[in-house]
């Protein structure tokens, strides 16, 4: 377990830091989740927006159009 101190500013912001950014593949415009843990914070990255930017790729490929009219649907 990697263990780095910081410092929260009057902003409440914190700086991840980078040796630790790196090793979680976190860079601008990740989104992270907090969860309160036993006195503590865990700070998860959150990978699930990656898949928006290939919504629509496909389009007008010639797929059967039923597909491409289908509506988007919430992934769960």
């Amino acid at each position: 377990m990697n263990q780095t101190d910081g410092v929260v500013t009057s902003k409440g912001q914190l700086v991840i830091p980078a040796k630790i950014r790196r090793a979680l593949r976190i860079g601008r415009g990740t989104r992270v989740r907090f969860e309160q843990i036993d006195g503590g914070i865990a700070i998860y990255p959150q990978r699930a927006y990656e898949v928006d930017r290939f919504r629509g790729i496909l389009a007008g490929l010639g797929l059967p159009a039923d597909l491409e009219r289908e509506p988007d649907r919430e992934l769960r």
